[in-house]
């Protein structure tokens, strides 16, 4: 799988609109900077057929560090969260041949582990 970075977006949509990658640019980043600073706010942001971008607080708890058995207490934390619309599940299904899942707890799974490995790591 291919890591596609920011820069290969803006020149691919510099490309196809006949506009200046440096307007581009502008617009996809001030687009990126709007999308922080309301998840920031805690506000949620939905975009029809795409996905929801939420903001989440994460309660603090108790975790083990798997090396030492030892309990370590994780602080509460923010977190983002994205579910995937309609339109975006169907497309990456049919593109893929196997269906998406768009619950979001597999990333919560995933969050924990990497606390886990970095709890780990400052132990």
């Amino acid at each position: 799988m291919a890591t596609i970075t920011k820069k290969e977006l803006i020149d691919r949509i510099a490309d196809s609109t006949n506009h200046r990658r440096v307007q581009v640019k502008r617009v996809v980043q001030q687009f990126l900077d709007e999308i922080v600073n309301e998840l920031g706010k805690g506000n949620r942001l939905e975009f029809r057929d795409f996905g929801v971008f939420e903001s989440k607080l994460r309660k603090a708890r108790k975790a083990q560090n798997p090396k030492t058995l030892e309990p370590v207490a994780v602080p509460e934390k923010r977190t983002v969260k994205f579910k995937v619309g309609r339109l975006m599940k169907q497309k990456l299904g049919d593109l893929t041949g196997s269906a998406v899942d768009d619950d979001a707890s597999d990333i919560d799974d995933m969050d924990e582990t990497d606390e886990e490995e970095t709890d780990e790591s400052e132990a």
